[in-house]
């Protein structure tokens, strides 16, 4: 019996990106790890609690995709999340009782999310100040003005249906977890399925020679912010329902580094042009079990941004190692 020849074969192995099944791969020996580890990792309720907390910081990583293979940064979430959420309290507080309310407070959280991000957008492509520049100063920005309003005071919610929302279950799945899953979908089709996707990917790989293709490329690199800036409002919104509160000097502390994680764990590259929206789920879930299985085991709660940054360190090698 004559052997099939072994030269297509070979061929499709080198052709083959390893680095853009990483992510998957990773997860896949992470949750081996981990039910190994400890025995309550597998559990209903535990996995459910961490598909919660990955869907906040994941939501706004599916927006920073957009951004960082346009070739820009966006250090600005963090605070944004602490500012839209105070707004959204105060909004839902003065519209009274009411499931009314609770809309109002949504959509003015998604608009105001939105419109925070075109700010970032419009100092970076008018001013022509460069994305990490800008944000690192909105950072401060949006931080203080949260602090102003709040007074430094925690913002309660005196609505009885708005803790429905980040509370609220589905087929045992929590609410944030199906709305993440959704984002996703729909900023998939965005990103591969249309031309504004292209034109991100055109503008992050080379803006000259996008701009030479007819492509707007400083409307388009505006928008990325818009896009992050209003999943920053549906993440802040659904973080402060289910808390039913906020607190302005923790509130999405340290989000942007989880967000940049998540993106690039996910395998979109720094340098932009490049990068899916479902790696940033995966690198999305992969921090969150990395942080769940650090309290699992007992690590102090102090290593866990060490752990994170090894994790990106990583990551970024394994980038410039396949681009090479």
């Amino acid at each position: 019996m004559a052997m099939l020849p072994l030269s297509p074969m070979i061929t499709r192995l080198k052709r083959l990106d390893i680095a853009t099944y990483a992510p998957f791969i990773a997860l896949v020996l992470l949750v081996i790890f981990s039910s190994i580890a400890s025995e309550h990792f597998l559990i209903p309720r535990n996995i459910t609690n961490v598909l919660r907390q990955v869907s906040y910081t994941g939501i706004i990583a599916l927006g920073m995709t957009f951004v960082i293979i346009a070739g820009g940064i966006d250090l600005s979430v963090g605070s944004m999340v602490a500012l839209v959420g105070v707004l959204s309290i105060m909004i839902i507080n003065g519209a009274g009782d009411g499931w009314w309310a609770v809309a109002m407070a949504v959509s003015s959280a998604i608009a105001l999310g939105g419109v925070f991000g075109a700010i970032n957008g419009l100092v970076i492509t008018r001013g022509r100040v460069a994305s990490f520049i800008a944000t690192l100063a909105t950072m401060s920005i949006f931080r203080s003005m949260t602090l102003y309003i709040s007074d430094a005071g925690e913002m309660v919610s005196e609505n009885n249906h708005f803790a429905d929302i980040g509370g609220g279950y589905l087929w045992a799945i929590p609410y944030p977890v199906w709305i993440f899953l959704l984002l996703a979908i729909a900023y998939h089709i965005l990103l591969k399925h249309s031309a504004f996707g292209r034109h991100v990917c055109a503008v992050g790989s080379n803006s000259k020679v996008a701009s030479y293709s007819a492509i707007k490329v400083r409307w388009v690199y505006f928008l990325t912010f818009v896009i992050a800036g209003v999943s920053v409002g549906i993440s802040a919104v659904l973080l402060a329902s289910r808390l039913n509160s906020v607190s302005p000097g923790d509130a999405g502390l340290f989000y942007e580094l989880d967000a940049i994680a998540a993106v690039v764990i996910g395998g979109t590259a720094l340098s932009g042009g490049k990068g899916t929206i479902w790696g940033t789920v995966i690198g999305a879930i992969i921090l969150g079990i990395i942080n769940n299985m650090l309290n699992l085991m007992g690590i102090s709660p102090y290593l866990q941004g060490m752990v994170k940054g090894l994790v990106i360190l990583t990551a970024v090698l394994v980038q410039f190692k396949g681009d090479r």
